[in-house]
């Protein structure tokens, strides 16, 4: 997460760089200032980097939770986007080309299918490869570790991923990404809504990780930008409103504090500290809040909000959003920071306040 969500951070500065109509009509700033577009260019170059070995992240990540070699996991996840294979993000215009290079192996066609941007093909690889890598551990000799575990781990898990494995999740990511594409583009409104509702209890519950690989499929697509993450970053500033709403509420130092630091924190993309130890204590905060994400949420869907990339998930996430959204989502964050703080704020104050802090 701290390396996607500094690569966001730096693609939204270059993006203020090099989008039209931001501080010049029809012109960017490089337009301008030609004299900024090599440091623009090198701001992109490390920005992309993240996304472009996005799947060694996450092989790293994910070998390393269930157990194996973290530096394995970055090999296979290299090994899935090999300059070597096609690139995912030219796919569909070599399918239908009929392009496609494939091996032929033992009468069965596998295509040379390079997975960038992808999270869910390099994720179950992963699981795959830790759980040969411990089970060959546990039967070969210490001494041969090195000359066997890693190379027949890393062989059949390669073997498995691009015969089945990878593209079964490829063609899953691609489903689910067109159904979130077709809801949003059907009823907006309502797509728009029900996400911003759900996303708190998802936090809750930690399913949100799960849409992190919907957004990141979402990025690298034809629709030119995730329109899930904008509701992410206004439902967490939802959440920090909320919170502050409390501080005036409360009597008691400590959670005053406390409501003060975890609405900063929420503001700035971490809601677990106001979600766990203000919001959800209190029941009625939580509820301002996913309220108010949910409208804010149809509202920024119904104007077709669209974010270049994920960043972070708060008020600084403005800096993600294309350009030409920057408006409608400055009134979706106007929403998530004037209306849970007021509902909380009137709804605790015709409660009676002594019996919050006891």
């Amino acid at each position: 997460m701290p390396a996607i969500v500094t690569a966001g951070l730096l693609m939204g500065l270059n993006n203020v760089l090099t989008g039209a109509d931001i501080f010049y009509n029809d012109a960017s700033i490089i337009d301008v200032h030609p004299q900024w577009a090599d440091f623009a260019d090198i701001i992109n170059v490390i920005a992309s980097t993240a996304f472009t070995f996005l799947p060694a992240l996450i092989g790293w990540s994910a070998v390393k939770r269930f157990g194996g070699s973290p530096l394995l996991g970055i090999v296979l996840g290299l090994i899935l986007v090999n300059p070597a294979l096609l690139s995912a993000w030219d796919y569909g215009n070599a399918r239908e080309a009929g392009e496609i290079p494939v091996w032929n192996l033992f009468g069965l066609e596998i295509q040379q299918l390079g997975y960038q941007g992808q999270v869910l093909p390099v994720f179950v690889a992963s699981i795959i490869l830790a759980k040969i890598e411990v089970f060959l551990r546990k039967r070969i000799p210490d001494a041969f570790h090195l000359l066997t575990v890693a190379p027949i781990a890393l062989l059949v898990t390669s073997f498995v991923t691009f015969i089945a494995v990878g593209p079964l999740t490829f063609a899953i990511g691609n489903g689910i990404a067109d159904g979130f594409i077709w809801l949003f583009a059907a009823v907006p409104a309502i797509a728009g809504f029900l996400y911003g509702i759900i996303y708190g209890p998802l936090v809750i519950t930690g399913m949100h990780h799960t849409f992190l690989a919907v957004d990141l499929q979402l990025t690298s697509g034809d629709t030119g930008g995730t329109f899930l993450w904008p509701i992410l970053a206004l439902s967490n500033i939802a959440q920090g409103s909320a919170a502050f709403a409390m501080y005036f509420i409360l009597k008691n130092k400590n959670l005053k504090g406390l409501a003060s630091t975890s609405g900063l924190s929420a503001w700035l993309g971490i809601t677990e500290p106001a979600l766990f130890g203000v919001n959800l204590r209190f029941r009625f905060p939580f509820f301002a809040a996913i309220i108010s994400s949910g409208l804010a949420g149809m509202f920024i869907s119904m104007q077709h909000v669209l974010a270049h990339t994920v960043g972070v998930g708060g008020v600084p996430g403005i800096f993600v959003i294309q350009p030409g959204s920057w408006g409608a989502f400055a009134i979706g964050m106007a929403i998530v920071i004037v209306l849970p703080f007021l509902i909380t704020l009137l709804y605790g104050k015709i409660r009676n306040p002594k019996s919050l802090n006891e």
